[in-house]
């Protein structure tokens, strides 16, 4: 099966998990800057997610370039991954809302790492239908940055219920290992 589908459909997810966070941004009723005060954990929430949800969306736009073709699991692990996602919005607004309480904390490392792990499923799927040979095999190679990651989300999951602010911290360093431009996949693309 060709990859078009899949790879349409998923921008339009995405599209929608970025709209739907950011339909739950209310603004004040009142004109006054301080009216924005309380509403500042609503605004870092979305920012964090905001970039997580964009580094997902560069990391699958840059796997699909590096692939040809899917098939059943690749669409399935697709789906997986796209669940996960999917309760961003969810998670967010409630992290913001409760102002970082220890419970929403937790629960959206939960949600982060459920959907690295989903992604890590999708990309083995996807090196499985390719080959150890494979573009995206060479690209992802022993894939640290997800492991890290992953433990990261791991630790900041029980740490939440300790001292949150810790989890926050370890949320925001994923993020920043993830903003720095991953060019793996664009190197071996660029020497096929």
């Amino acid at each position: 099966m060709g990859k078009g589908r899949l790879e349409a459909f998923s921008d339009g997810v995405f599209a929608i998990i970025i709209t739907i966070m950011v339909l739950e941004l209310r603004a004040p009723t009142s004109s006054d800057l301080a009216a924005l005060q309380p509403l500042v954990p609503v605004l870092l929430s979305y920012v964090l997610s905001f970039t997580f949800v964009g580094i997902y969306w560069n990391n699958h736009h840059h796997m699909f370039q590096a692939v040809h073709r899917v098939n059943g699991r690749i669409l399935w692990a697709n789906l997986h991954l796209l669940f996960w996602l999917s309760l961003q919005p969810f998670v967010t607004d409630w992290l913001g809302k409760t102002g970082f309480a220890a419970g929403p904390v937790a629960l959206y490392g939960a949600v982060l790492f459920m959907s690295a792990v989903a992604y890590t499923i999708l990309t083995i799927a996807l090196i499985r239908q390719h080959g150890p040979d494979s573009l995206l095999a060479k690209a992802v190679g022993p894939d640290r940055k997800g492991k890290i990651s992953l433990l990261l989300y791991g630790v900041a999951v029980c740490l939440a219920f300790v001292e949150r602010r810790i989890s926050i911290a370890l949320y925001i360093t994923v993020a920043i290992i993830w903003l720095v431009p991953d060019t793996r996949i664009e190197k071996v693309i660029a020497f096929e």
